[in-house]
């Protein structure tokens, strides 16, 4: 039966996986930051199950603490070789102390499926005997799990937890738009250009940090903004790889649907796709449904954070038609002259075809804004920008 389902494989799709998949490995250095990330998702899923498990003490709960142990164990035995120098052996020993149990429960269960005791007598000592063994394989599991100095303690200290776990976060979501994004080195530099330039924004006191203003008062954001814009724009082109006609609404659909990295609220994976929605093609309507998923507070910070992300796109798109890009690093400079905000954007070109693309790209910045907004070229002599209010 194996070899008839063996020769069933397409050998050709094979020789092509044995020659793109480790490539695609390579790209994450076994330790790194992602698979940190990784390792503390399955510790979670396994302390979950694991407070569960004790909780309820029934076999299926038991049974599925072993799974997620074990897919916890197989995350570090293959991605962090310096933890599982430390932990492999624990791993190895509770994994196997919940098999026993699992085992001890089956042979119970299929003894009695099958009639196997004589007698009420005969029964009741071997359930006695497989009791007593099943205790003691629990007993040790607790020894080890539950108390101030559990592993499950010692091992939650080794992952991300705090500013390290936000960016083990981006790092994950990093890595996932790399692997989609036919053009990433592209989106890299987006991201640097909405970053520098939302700094310059935010030193002139023109975006929204850390508040949104309501109707009476201020309203306290609980998720970064900033960091919000950065993974919209890591992520703005990750629906090319289904097509490259209307990919702002794909991009949008994969981001929603995929999976929140921990340190990560929902909220701020359903910001991050509304405005990596419109980095392109239409403006955003008030009444659009994309921006109705978004919580009343968040709707204009959305519009905001896709006028930043609009007009960084287009100030790249120089850059992708040469394919070299000249500037290994994007600089660019904000500064308020009057009322007008002033951008200036190393190799931006007033006399350049891309021109056109970013004078239209900046009308939703200006609108959100209410400020005009100018772009002008940076040159490499240039002074300091002019401070807000100069």
């Amino acid at each position: 039966m194996v070899l008839v389902e063996f020769k069933k494989i397409d050998r050709k799709q094979w020789r092509q996986w044995a020659r793109a998949l480790p490539r695609r490995a390579a790209r994450v250095r076994p330790g790194s930051v992602v698979y940190l990330h990784l390792a503390l998702e399955k510790w979670t899923a396994a302390y979950d199950l694991h407070k569960h498990a004790l909780r309820t003490r029934s076999q299926v709960a038991l049974h599925q603490l072993r799974i997620g142990i074990k897919r916890f164990r197989y995350t570090v035995e293959n991605f962090l070789p310096r933890q599982h120098a430390v932990w492999g052996d624990d791993l190895k020993e509770l994994q196997d102390l919940l098999g026993e149990v699992h085992d001890l429960d089956v042979l119970w269960a299929t003894a009695l499926d099958i009639q196997a005791f004589p007698d009420t007598e005969s029964r009741s000592r071997w359930r006695e005997k497989l009791s007593v063994e099943r205790g003691k394989r629990i007993e040790r599991y607790r020894e080890k799990m539950v108390g101030r100095q559990s592993l499950w303690r010692v091992w939650r200290a080794e992952l991300p937890a705090g500013p390290q776990l936000r960016a083990a976060a981006m790092s994950r979501l990093r890595v996932w738009a790399g692997y989609l994004d036919p053009d990433f080195s592209h989106s890299q530099r987006v991201a640097q250009l909405a970053l520098l330039l939302y700094d310059g924004l935010k030193d002139a006191g023109l975006v929204a940090t850390g508040v949104a203003e309501g109707s009476v008062g201020a309203l306290s954001l609980d998720y970064d903004s900033r960091a919000v814009l950065q993974a919209a724009a890591l992520m703005h082109d990750v629906g090319k790889a289904k097509g490259q006609e209307r990919h702002q609404k794909k991009s949008y659909r994969m981001i929603r649907r995929l999976a929140r990295p921990l340190g990560w609220s929902a909220r701020e994976m359903e910001m991050a796709a509304v405005v990596a929605r419109y980095h392109r093609g239409a403006l955003p309507r008030p009444r659009g449904k994309s921006l109705q998923m978004l919580e009343l507070a968040d709707r204009p910070i959305a519009m905001e954070l896709a006028g930043v992300l609009r007009l960084a796109n287009a100030l790249d798109a120089p850059h992708g038609r040469r394919g070299d890009g000249g500037e290994d690093t994007p600089r660019l400079e904000v500064s308020l002259q009057d009322r007008v905000v002033v951008v200036r954007a190393a190799g931006y070109s007033a006399l350049d075809g891309s021109a056109e693309g970013v004078a239209a790209a900046r009308h939703l910045l200006e609108t959100v804004l209410r400020r005009p907004l100018l772009v002008r070229s940076l040159r490499s002599s240039a002074g300091p920008a002019l401070v807000a209010g100069s």
